[in-house]
């Protein structure tokens, strides 16, 4: 990308370059190209490499750097891509209005790239009759296009496409595939899972607003636009935490604040992730045909203790990242007709106690293609049934989001069904809050674009939301952030045997050391 730039800045020159910006100077404001009712030119083919402004197109730039907004060749598709580059800092809009609108909702689609690092990068729709919608440009290290989306809400028949960056000296944004179609776009789930809180509180925790003002963090969580907690249940925990008592009270709260409810059931006496899928202890000598009664008759005893109390999950997991099964070793994915069998009796006792939950089935995958794609194909033979496609994305070990989506967009349309990111977060710092040190310690770990700072914690927390919601179809369900409220607090540590154990996670949680709730939250508030 950057030879590019330096391809085409050196065939016409500096003089030249300049030449370009004080003749488009004089033209300001810029000549706007004639109305329509569908975008003109959207992939920027109709133009020679270095038009300054396409063809339909129109630019607004500060004084003397309209040259910063240019066609160049290397399109995510055809020859042409809009590029947003200046050796100098510079703020660019590149425009289209459209008039002639039926009134009623419309989704703006492109693809893009970005160097990250700008002061906004972003496309828009605004002057439409309500309010500016816009989407920022995530950083794409690897190179790949992504697919962003923005909607509005069209009144008055009016509306202006705007891509826009203000960047620093050698900063860069791509533009290329426009669409401008009917519809909208958003999120049905923005969720945190609040598992640990109901311990933290237990040992002393304290949490707070932005500015300071001392609250119950689930209601500051609901505040900031929360508006789905997720809850694992363990079969006989050791410290009493994360069992059906529990779970029941921390529903009812969230009931009460208006949120939606997940169940995350793990089918363990303990954490259940790709690493360990260990049976409880009171199912440790059962055969498969008496786990499948256990799996069923705990699915069902929980939720309908839950629906009981007016409590009914709006979703469940039947299990919890069950890359390679659960219940090892009856459950591995080395035996996928039990495997299948053991889902089978979860998904079926949830749907006995309430038709309208949601059975979600949860990978460790966010970016693994080949292997979602081979599980869910597994799991499909055996006609599991389930309603949704779950996926952990963690940047640091999971890959790029250009893999993110790819593997979102294909399974949503091979299998049919919506994806969530059952879990996401990332580090606002790489200070440790306790003895214990993180997950995420140092900067070799970071992703690339984000820093481990409150504003690189919010823009990853942003993009991964702004992949799932450009998920086509609108099957891009939304994303839960796991264990926002899990800061440092001596007592309530990782290991459910050990009181002394600690929390490897503070860093990631959306509350800071002093308390107060992280710029990351605000994000939860988005369409």
């Amino acid at each position: 990308m950057h030879l590019a730039h330096r391809t085409w800045r050196t065939r016409l020159g500096t003089t030249a370059v300049t030449a370009l910006g004080a003749l488009l100077l004089t033209a300001l404001p810029a000549q706007q190209a004639r109305a329509a009712a569908t975008l003109t030119n959207p992939g920027f083919e109709a133009d020679a490499t270095g038009t300054a402004t396409p063809t339909g197109w129109s630019t607004y730039s500060a004084a003397g750097q309209h040259a910063a907004s240019f066609t160049e060749s290397g399109g995510a598709s055809g020859n042409r891509r809009l590029s947003h580059w200046s050796a100098a800092a510079y703020k660019v809009e590149t425009y289209q209005y459209l008039t002639g609108l039926a009134d009623g909702t419309y989704t703006l689609s492109a693809r893009v790239r970005s160097s990250g690092g700008q002061n906004s990068a972003y496309i828009a729709l605004r002057n439409c009759g309500s309010a500016e919608q816009r989407t920022d440009l995530p950083p794409t290290a690897d190179g790949a296009w992504i697919r962003l989306v923005t909607s509005v809400r069209v009144t008055g028949g009016n509306c202006t496409v705007s891509l826009n960056s203000d960047a620093h000296a050698g900063e860069w944004a791509n533009f290329d595939d426009l669409t401008f179609t009917p519809g909208a776009t958003g999120l049905a789930v923005k969720g945190g899972d609040l598992s640990t809180l109901p311990k933290n509180e237990a040992f002393g925790a304290a949490y707070s607003s932005a500015t300071g003002q001392r609250g119950d963090a689930l209601g500051l969580l609901r505040g900031a636009g929360m508006n789905y907690v997720r809850l694992k249940v363990w079969v006989n925990p050791a410290d009493g935490y994360n069992n059906n008592a529990r779970v029941l009270a921390l529903a009812k709260r969230a009931k009460a604040e208006g949120m939606k409810v997940l169940i995350d059931f793990h089918y363990s006496d303990r954490w259940a992730d790709p690493g360990q899928q260990n049976k409880p202890a009171a199912w440790a000598s059962h055969p498969y045909s008496q786990l499948r009664t256990d799996v069923y008759n705990h699915t069902y005893d929980v939720l309908n203790a839950l629906k009981a109390q007016g409590t009914t999950a709006d979703m469940v997991q039947i299990g919890n990242e069950i890359n390679g099964g659960m219940l090892w070793p009856e459950g591995s994915t080395d035996n996928w007709t039990q495997l299948a069998g053991l889902l089978t009796s979860g998904a079926q006792a949830a749907k006995a106690v309430s038709s309208t939950t949601q059975v979600a089935l949860h990978l460790a995958k966010g970016g693994d293609n080949a292997g979602t794609r081979w599980w869910f194909d597994q799991a499909v033979a055996r006609q599991v049934p389930f309603d949704v496609i779950a996926l952990s994305y963690y940047g640091y070990w999971h890959g790029p989001l250009s893999g993110l989506q790819a593997n979102l967009d294909d399974v949503s349309a091979r299998y049919g069904k919506p994806v969530l990111v059952a879990e996401t977060a990332y580090a606002g710092t790489l200070a440790n809050g306790d003895f214990l040190e993180n997950n995420i310690a140092t900067s070799g770990q970071l992703a690339p674009g984000y820093p481990a700072t409150p504003a690189g914690q919010a823009a990853n927390l942003r993009d991964v939301m702004n992949v799932v919601e450009a998920v086509p179809g609108g099957r891009g369900l939304g994303i839960v952030y796991w264990e926002p409220a899990w800061t440092a607090v001596k007592g309530s540590g990782w290991d459910p045997q050990d009181p002394s154990s600690g929390n490897a996670w503070e860093n990631q949680a959306l509350f800071g050391y002093d308390t107060r709730l992280l710029p990351a939250a605000g994000w939860f508030a988005h369409r």
